[in-house]
Formats: C-alpha cells, sequence, structure tokens
C-alpha cells in the first residue's frame, strides 16, 4: 500500500470518527439550552404581538366587513387607498405628523447627546449619579400621569406659570388650548421625558473610549472643549450615524399616548396626528379597512426612509445599520 492510499484511508477514519455539522450544532443547542430559554418570551411577544398582525394587513385591500371576517370579506384591490388619499382629512394629519415630529426630532435627537457631553465632564462621582438618577425618572412615568400633571401645571388659573405672568401684569396664557402654544408643548414634554433615557446609550458609548487618548490630549494641552470637540465627538460618530438613521425613520410615526392624553378638539387643527386618525376611523367610526389602509402607508413611508438614511449614511461616513 502506497503513500497516498494510507493518507486517504486515515483522513477517512477521521471523518467518521468526528461528530457531522449538525450533531455540533445540536450540542450547542442543548449546552445553551438555558439561553434559549430566556429568549423565548421575547420571540413570543415578537410572533404574537408584531409578525401575526400582519396576516391583517389584508383589510385594507378588502371590503372588510366585521360579521364575513377578513377571508369572507371581497376583494377590492387599492380601492381604498383612493379613498385615503382623495381624503381632505388624511393629508391635514399628515402635515400636522410631520411638523409635530420634525421639531421633535430637531430638538429632541441632539438633546441626550448634548447632555450625555455635559454629564460626562462632571467630575464628582455622586453628583454625576444624581443627575443621571433624575433626568431618568420621568421615562418610567406614563403619559396619562404627566398630561394631568403639565394641565395643572400650565393651567391659565392655578398653573404656576401663568400666576407668574398674571403677577407679573401680563395676561394668562392657554396653553393647552392654544393652537400657536400646544405644539411647542408637546415638544417641550417630549424632549423633558426622553432626553435622560435617550443619554444612556451616548454614555455606554462614552464609557468605552480609551481613558489613555485623554490622558494624551490632556499632557499635549488640549482642554475639555478640544477633548469633547476632537476626541469624544468622533467616537461617537458610529453610534450617532445608527441612532439617527433610526430617528429618521420615526418622522412619519407619533407618539400616541403623549398627544391622546393631552389634546382636545380645540387643537385638532394643529394636533390631530396619524395614530389618533386611525384610532378615531377604526375604533370610533369602525372604518377598519380605512384605518390599516393609513396605518400600511406610514409604516411604508418610515421603511422607505430608514433604507434612504442608511444608504445615504453608508455613502457619507461608512457608518450603517447593515
Amino acid at each position: 500500500m502506497d503513500h497516498a492510499t494510507a493518507s486517504a484511508e486515515a483522513l477517512a477514519g477521521l471523518s467518521r470518527g468526528a461528530p457531522s455539522r449538525g450533531r455540533l450544532l445540536r450540542r450547542r443547542a442543548w449546552d445553551s439550552r438555558y439561553l434559549f430559554v430566556l429568549f423565548l418570551p421575547g420571540m413570543l411577544y415578537f410572533l404574537v404581538f408584531r409578525y401575526v398582525p400582519i396576516y391583517g394587513l389584508a383589510i385594507a385591500f378588502k371590503d372588510y366587513n366585521f360579521f364575513d371576517g377578513i377571508m369572507g370579506s371581497p376583494w377590492v384591490g387599492l380601492a381604498v387607498f383612493k379613498e385615503v388619499f382623495a381624503s381632505k382629512g388624511f393629508w391635514e394629519v399628515f402635515r400636522n405628523t410631520l411638523g409635530i415630529s420634525i421639531l421633535q426630532f430637531a430638538f429632541g435627537f441632539p438633546a441626550p447627546i448634548v447632555f450625555a457631553l455635559l454629564l460626562n465632564e462632571v467630575v464628582k462621582i455622586r453628583a454625576k449619579k444624581v443627575f443621571q438618577t433624575i433626568s431618568y425618572l420621568p421615562h418610567f412615568v406614563s403619559w396619562v400621569i404627566l398630561a394631568g400633571l403639565f394641565t395643572q401645571f400650565l393651567s391659565p388659573s392655578t398653573g404656576p406659570i401663568n400666576v407668574l405672568i398674571k403677577a407679573l401684569g401680563g395676561k394668562p396664557v392657554y396653553f393647552m388650548a392654544d393652537t400657536k402654544w400646544f405644539v411647542p408643548v408637546l415638544v417641550a414634554t417630549e424632549v423633558w421625558k426622553s432626553i435622560g433615557w435617550g443619554s444612556i446609550i451616548y454614555l455606554a458609548a462614552i464609557s468605552s473610549i480609551d481613558t489613555e487618548m485623554y490622558e494624551a490630549a490632556e499632557i499635549d494641552g488640549a482642554g475639555r472643549w478640544a477633548r469633547m470637540r476632537y476626541l469624544t465627538l468622533p467616537s461617537l460618530a458610529p453610534t450617532i450615524t445608527v441612532m439617527l438613521i433610526l430617528a429618521i425613520g420615526k418622522l412619519v410615526n407619533d407618539n400616541f399616548d403623549q398627544i391622546f392624553n393631552m389634546y382636545n378638539p380645540s387643537v385638532y387643527k394643529v394636533a390631530d396626528v396619524i395614530s389618533t386618525y386611525v384610532y378615531r376611523k377604526g375604533l370610533e367610526d369602525m372604518e377598519y379597512a380605512y384605518a390599516t389602509a393609513v396605518g400600511l402607508f406610514k409604516n411604508l413611508i418610515a421603511f422607505a426612509m430608514v433604507l434612504g438614511a442608511n444608504k445615504l449614511a453608508k455613502r457619507i461616513n461608512g457608518n450603517g445599520i447593515w
């Protein structure tokens, strides 16, 4: 038997004795069984509340009747979408949604970044933790409670702001019922509620920056502003890019909990948005196909904006979600 034949037989013996790829995968899965158990609740949540409802999108293409069900209702193609696009009310709420979302994006997106940069400059650890804790608290309070608090705080008769305005000789301002003031109130309260929680990811990114870079910059004479500008911000660029892409995808979304609990008929002209419009059309007027079509149209736009923002970001600095 020559050397080549012996080598081939030896390799064949090794291959027979070695476990197969499928066997290795099953062994790894069994070794990680407890991790899969922890993963199961989250997977079930997304399956039940995110993927199963996709089946209901068929309502947007049907003359839906509650008693006939989704399968029994006749197909109408794009007729419902034509009705949506021909509706003056839809374009009004679409304009309101974009206006409010753009303002909240313009003020709300940079706010956590600035807050994280400022918080990173706090030297005393105890003071830093106090500021962090205080800034996180509003995130855990529901808009149902906050809406009541802001309504009382901005009350034209008993609210402390209007009490101060009247004490200075001015006239009370109806913040919650005036179309000129309601949108700024929405933007300010949203930024106040989310600034602390939104800064967590940036603080985590800052904590991963090599401290030797700061020490070297300090030795070279760089002050705090210079270190923030030339070290911290460039290091945050990938994180900021990803968060920016996700934020752009939410420009056609709106905070239903906030607006639904704070608005009233006197400010519908500027505060009625897609989610509240869908709520009224779907649950109050029972126009299920119409409401589904509006929601699907909004999500398609959001998806397209995410794709476009990701492509643009990769062209500019090479960073993206995928």
